[in-house]
């Protein structure tokens, strides 16, 4: 079952309470999605790192399509 935006929102947020989380329905169906994220949890991270932190607070969600842009401030 696809998640809805507002529940993945939630969990980036909770995830990254300090960070700036910004997400974007691709395709207006809650299965494709673009997460755009800027923690300060993430510097000194390489990309790969950044991601995985991403993953591992979605860890339960069943998302078929998920792009991510991370950035540090």
């Amino acid at each position: 079952m696809p998640i809805l935006l507002s529940d993945l929102e939630h969990r980036l947020k909770t995830a990254f309470p300090n960070g700036n989380v910004i997400i974007t329905d691709l395709a207006g169906d809650n299965d494709h999605y673009l997460a755009d994220i800027t923690c300060a949890s993430f510097k000194g991270l390489n990309r790969i790192q950044q991601h995985q932190k991403v993953y591992a607070a979605l860890k339960e969600c069943n998302i078929h399509a998920l792009s991510i842009k991370t950035n540090h401030n």
